[in-house]
């Protein structure tokens, strides 16, 4: 049973999540993240920089996971730290904040991929779920953030000076926009179109197959890398090799949570859960959120806690159903991963080493505006479910 769940799971992400991998590496590689995140800073100006910032962490977590884009946006906020001499700790927040919304509730993140395959929504539900929904937690992080850290105070850090030359060699807004929404765009035309009309072309079903529309933002992005980096020596072997290397274990862990959920399935812990709520009717959605939290504060991993619970709350169901539309439950599950996360989650370290913040402030700071966002979510949730 294991040997079968781990290879299924594995079958429905790993594609999707290579591709992923690879559209970030190149995204880095060729400038082109580092173009998105100028113009939303000229868009909103430096005085809403903190919008800017979490609206960057929100898009490029889409494709990219959280950690790399953490990596990419922490020297922009070094950056307007330095330009304005004081909230450091306010942007560096803000853009966590966008991150984990989208790391969380966006597909082709790998949890949010595998819980979407596990409870039979399509990708473009689960993606225009996650983006809608996602809007008001990340606005709510964001004012978290601006209070926490008018609270907690620690040393603003001294800063490298940026270099200015780097924008010259950067490529187009349009071309760098291009490898993430070209995807988003082919599966939610198609998606309308089915919507529109019963009957449609066979060739526009396969526009909008998800492995060919992660395909053709991969093209879009190995592209502008290979243009970006000609005339040094970089060859498509090298671009496809690092994320790729680092793809591997991702799916390996996302298809092992998978494997684990479905033991537990088989060890009938949804059935206790139902057994024990026997005579009332289950709030899955409320669930969903708690057994998620649960789970992250045990073991630390925001995918583990996402893929395990919906094994779970499978089980629970059973032949009964879930009562409310899957992208509900969707939603309160990842949200439900956001929640208590401490020191063993390798995101609470990520930010306090690279930041210089001990545990106690990292606590204070990181912990307090995630779990806020996790609350926030599990309200906007619980109210769309029963209104919609």
């Amino acid at each position: 049973l294991a040997t079968s769940s781990l290879g299924k799971s594995a079958g429905g992400i790993a594609v999707i999540i290579a591709m992923a991998a690879v559209i970030g590496e190149c995204l880095t590689v060729s400038g082109g993240a580092e173009r998105v995140v100028d113009a939303l800073l000229k868009l909103w100006g430096e005085r809403r920089a903190s919008i800017a910032l979490a609206l960057a962490g929100f898009i490029l977590a889409i494709p990219v996971f959280f950690d790399t884009v953490f990596l990419l946006l922490l020297p922009v906020a070094r950056v307007l730290a330095q330009r304005t001499g004081k909230d450091y700790m306010f942007y560096v927040l803000a853009l966590c904040a966008g991150g984990v919304i989208a790391h969380s509730s966006v597909p082709p993140t790998p949890g949010p991929l595998l819980v979407a395959e596990q409870l039979g929504l399509s990708l473009a539900v689960a993606i225009g779920g996650g983006v809608v929904c996602g809007l008001i937690p990340a606005v709510v992080g964001v004012m978290i953030a601006r209070w926490v850290s008018g609270r907690v105070s620690v040393p603003q850090p001294e800063f490298l000076a940026p270099d200015e030359g780097r924008a010259a060699t950067m490529p187009s807004l349009m071309a760098s926009f291009a490898p993430v929404l070209l995807p988003l765009l082919m599966i939610g035309g198609v998606s309308a179109a089915q919507l529109a009309t019963e009957n449609l072309p066979d060739w526009l079903s396969v526009v909008g197959d998800k492995h060919v529309a992660l395909g053709a933002g991969m093209i879009a992005a190995l592209l502008l890398a290979m243009r970006s980096v000609a005339g040094q020596g970089q060859t498509l072997h090298g671009l496809l090799g690092r994320p790729l290397e680092m793809a591997g274990p991702i799916i390996l862990i996302t298809a092992a949570g998978g494997a684990f959920g479905a033991m537990l399935r088989a060890a009938g812990i949804g059935e206790a859960v139902a057994s024990m709520a026997q005579g009332s009717s289950l709030n899955f959605v409320l669930l969903g959120w708690l057994v998620a939290a649960v789970l992250k504060a045990a073991q630390g991993s925001s995918t583990v806690a996402m893929i395990t619970s919906t094994g779970i709350l499978a089980a629970a169901a059973g032949d009964m159903g879930w009562g409310v539309n899957p992208i509900w439950v969707f939603l309160a599950i990842g949200y439900g991963s956001l929640a208590l996360s401490w020191a063993n989650d390798s995101g609470f370290w990520l930010v306090s080493r690279l930041c210089g913040w001990d545990e106690k402030t990292t606590l204070k700071t990181w912990t307090v505006v995630l779990s806020s966002i996790s609350v926030t979510g599990l309200l906007i949730v619980l109210v769309a479910s029963t209104v919609i």
